[in-house]
């Protein structure tokens, strides 16, 4: 399956050192049939990269993700997460993870929502409290730590999501879909903030998204899935300046990588 070159990768602004390593990787669901949900996926993600996952429904986004996070286990191939496998990743606290939905506990505030897993971790309460507060600040939400879940909107919800993902200071975030729930005022003002994050933290990310003009705004490359079997068909550079207003969208070379993306994905 198609690699993404190292000119490719250079053209992004990304570091040739590779955060994320995925290497002839397959996966097949069914006892019999064993209907291929991935076949012969290769990808190098650089350290300090954002690299989007776009593709229809049921191409495997979301499951090569869970592969990277040591979640599923594929059938072949070999990923490498900082250098070592998805499970010393895991163990090793490389990664965070943001979901979908929220997911917080209804009976936690935002600050114990976020000390979750530092808690898990063996933290002591001062320093879980401390790193919560810190990341809370992180994503504009210092003021909101005794609040519960339901006394926020959806998009600040998904803004404690980010930060109990950034609690325990990773350097990769892993992040499956999380604003397509979202209206669209809300979406691209996360959107923003979360490109501003990414570029003030030197964070790599790896997203999963369906919005081809979320993953334009948001990337340094993007990845392009077809579906039966899920594969990657293309790697396209999104060569835009890398401080990014939303005001970017309006311009000629934006155009341009969304119906580049766009062409990419009906080929596919």
């Amino acid at each position: 399956m198609l690699k993404s070159s190292s000119r490719e990768m250079d053209l992004s602004g990304s570091s040739a050192a590779a955060a994320v390593q995925v290497q002839s990787v397959s996966l097949g669901f069914g006892k019999v049939s064993k209907q291929r949900a991935l076949e012969d996926i290769d990808l190098d993600v650089p350290t300090g990269s954002f690299v989007s996952l776009i593709g229809p429904s049921g191409c495997g986004k979301t499951t090569l993700l869970r592969i990277v996070a040591d979640l599923v286990a594929p059938d072949a191939g070999k990923v490498l997460v900082a250098g070592m496998s998805p499970a010393g990743a895991r163990l090793s606290h490389r990664y965070g993870y943001v979901f979908q939905s929220p997911a917080l506990l209804p009976w936690r505030t935002c600050r114990d929502n976020i000390r979750l897993p530092t808690q898990v971790m063996g933290w002591s309460k001062r320093r879980q409290r401390i790193e919560a507060d810190r990341t809370l600040g992180i994503v504009g939400l210092a003021d909101v730590a005794r609040l519960y879940p339901r006394q926020l909107s959806g998009g600040m919800q998904q803004r404690v999501s980010i930060a109990r993902a950034l609690s325990f200071s990773p350097s990769l975030l892993l992040m499956d879909e999380p604003f397509g729930a979202l209206d669209e005022i809300t979406r691209e003002t996360l959107n923003l903030h979360l490109h501003e994050l990414w570029a003030q933290r030197g964070l790599t990310v790896i997203f999963v998204t369906h919005s081809i003009p979320e993953a334009v705004f948001l990337s340094t490359s993007i990845a392009v899935m077809a579906t039966k079997p899920g594969r990657i068909t293309e790697v396209i550079p999104c060569d835009l300046p890398t401080e990014r207003k939303l005001e970017i969208r309006e311009t000629p070379a934006f155009h341009a990588l969304t119906a580049r993306v766009r062409a990419a994905l009906e080929r596919s």
